[in-house]
């Protein structure tokens, strides 16, 4: 257990910060998947939508500091390939 008072108001701070990134990241996993299972249906249409749902869910958190700029970006990139390959 923290020692000092600094070091208890940074454990307390890491906890509240942790609920917060968790339901973040859900939030964010959550529209991946749903762009996911949007394209093993083979429907372009819910596919597309699926995107445009899951690209701000990304972008956001790259910014928040859950991914990585470019990781983020990867992805997009990758969900938006396979959607353009449906016909």
């Amino acid at each position: 257990m923290a020692n000092t008072k600094s070091a208890r108001k940074a454990a307390r701070k890491i906890a509240r910060r942790t609920v917060v990134n968790k339901a973040r990241r859900s939030r964010m996993r959550s529209a991946v998947r749903g762009a996911e299972s949007a394209l093993a249906t083979g429907d372009k249409k819910a596919a597309l939508e699926a995107l445009k749902l899951a690209e701000p869910e990304l972008a956001r958190a790259a910014r928040k500091g859950l991914l990585h700029k470019r990781t983020a970006s990867r992805k997009v990139s990758r969900l938006a390939q396979q959607v353009a390959k449906l016909s």
